[in-house]
């Protein structure tokens, strides 16, 4: 997939952009008046893009490398955030966050994939790809927090869980499995976000939940579209088909029953305008997570229950 035609389009919006921070920086009196006439502009320019968006532009657009990750979120919008590391078995996993914060006044477990931005970082968090011992302390810090009735907010940002061999030695499969079932019975409220990528049982392991939202350009497939492509056509020149063939777009999940929500990116996406998606982020979880904490337990495990035995259509001859 090349990432040029995403960028053939936005191409105009960051050239606004960065007169907009040349100007913030500068000593212009009418800078205020200037700022606002460039941000009508690129509200005007998304408007002639959005049309043009395909599934392919919205996988681009959620792996742009300058995309809010899970510490971004936690940094905007908890207080006194706690990471906890370890899975008390193997090790610890940096490819996802752990840890105990407050939002609003109450204590929130958050758990999330995080990507890294340097070369460096990139490496060390093995490109937000996790190990058994990832889901593992994920797990742990669920349990923690069902222990301590604290609600739980997971962030999905991962190409998938990572398929080497030492992963596979220390079970994989079972830990994304024994997730899937212990997340499910969990006895306080659970709020999933996909931020950016959402890669297969790397994403599921930590996407089960009461609510699931999307941001607008993220997305949440079984296969990346290359992988896809390379499965079914045998050809990456299949990937933009694959991508759209998918339906893993957060307009397509919602339209099918898979998510809650779609959370708003502002112009040009969740990179563009960081601060804009946090307070999106901040104004559609806030009150989901308030309205379930004020839900019976029992009532909140059936309707999860519910909520995943109606995904998918099937019929029998």
């Amino acid at each position: 997939m090349n990432n040029s035609d995403f960028y053939q389009l936005e191409k105009p919006i960051l050239e606004l952009k960065e007169r907009i921070e040349k100007l913030e920086g500068s000593d212009d009196p009418r800078k205020k008046d200037k700022i606002q006439a460039l941000r009508e502009e690129i509200n005007r320019l998304w408007e002639q893009i959005v049309p043009q968006i395909a599934a392919k532009h919205i996988v681009q657009m959620a792996r742009h490398p300058q995309r809010p990750y899970t510490l971004d979120y936690i940094q905007a919008l908890v207080e006194d955030f706690v990471e906890l590391h370890g899975d008390r078995r193997f090790g610890d996993d940096p490819a996802i966050i752990a840890g105990l914060g407050f939002y609003k006044g109450r204590t929130v477990a958050f758990i999330g994939h995080q990507k890294g931005r340097s070369t460096r970082e990139r490496i060390a968090r093995n490109f937000g790809q996790p190990n058994p011992e990832g889901y593992r302390k994920a797990l742990r810090i669920m349990k923690l927090a069902e222990k301590f009735h604290f609600p739980i907010v997971t962030f999905i940002d991962t190409p998938g869980a990572y398929p080497g061999i030492g992963a596979e030695e220390r079970g994989q499969a079972e830990a994304i499995a024994t997730n899937l079932r212990e997340i499910a019975r969990l006895r306080v409220p659970v709020i999933n976000i996909v931020i950016g990528e959402g890669g297969s049982g790397g994403a599921l392991a930590i996407g089960v939940g009461d609510l699931m939202f999307m941001l607008e350009y993220s997305f949440y497939s079984v296969i990346s579209p290359e992988g896809c492509a390379a499965i079914l056509w045998k050809d990456q020149s299949a990937v933009d088909k694959a991508a759209q063939n998918l339906k893993l777009t957060a307009r397509d999940l919602l339209e099918l029953g898979i998510i809650d929500k779609i959370i708003p990116e502002p112009p040009g996406g969740a990179h563009i305008d960081p601060e804009q998606t946090f307070r999106n982020v901040d104004r559609y979880l806030a009150p989901a997570l308030r309205k379930l904490e004020e839900t019976p337990i029992e009532e909140l495990l059936q309707a999860r229950y519910q909520k995943f035995r109606k995904i998918g259509v099937f019929t029998e001859k």
